[in-house]
């Protein structure tokens, strides 16, 4: 008879067996131990809480550094670091308005860096700035009447200076509004 292999690595499951041995006062130990180890546990601590100022300004400064780098310090560019600060934030708290916020400032940080300095062999930068592009209409449509009228100026003034960088991303983005300004049009109905 052959003999079930032991699992090499734990699961959820197993860390939430074991979790159920704790008391109130070793659950908040657990917590202070997560919260002291590393600062994206604070931040995602901090933002599933409501705590501090502005909970976004972390995401975005992650945003920030990987959609427009120093380039006189030779960074790079990283659309998946930039999208992950957004994951992240989704995970921590999701609130619609935070997540159109960094998204819509994902937009602008991509295409700001394009036009200041250009991008030369930047297909898959261009593509993802097009999907946020979408992904921050599709949530900002769903926003107050208020917070979408300034998110969806915003985004226009990305898709504006989209027309500069080339690639199409000007003209996808013109589609993308069209489609998303007609929802938001009827949305007020």
């Amino acid at each position: 008879m052959a003999v079930k292999p032991e699992k090499t690595s734990p699961t959820w499951s197993d860390v939430k067996r074991k979790m159920v041995e704790f008391d109130r006062a070793g659950l908040f130990g657990i917590i202070q131990d997560l919260y002291a180890a590393s600062k994206a546990n604070q931040i995602f601590l901090h933002a599933r809480f409501g705590l501090g100022g502005d909970v976004l300004t972390p995401y975005k400064a992650i945003i920030d550094r990987w959609l427009w780098p120093d380039l006189i310090k030779n960074q790079d560019t990283s659309v998946a670091t930039a999208r992950k600060a957004i994951t992240d934030y989704r995970k921590a708290s999701g609130q619609p308005e935070g997540l159109a916020e960094l998204m819509v400032f994902y937009c602008e940080c991509a295409a700001g860096f394009a036009k200041e300095y250009g991008m030369d062999d930047a297909e898959g930068y261009f593509n993802a700035l097009v999907r946020m592009f979408e992904q921050a209409l599709k949530v900002s449509v769903t926003l107050a009447i208020g917070q979408r009228d300034a998110m969806f100026d915003r985004l226009d003034a990305v898709r504006n200076l989209s027309h500069n960088v080339g690639y199409g991303v000007g003209d996808d983005m013109d589609d993308l509004l069209v489609r998303y300004d007609q929802r938001r049009r009827n949305s007020r109905i």
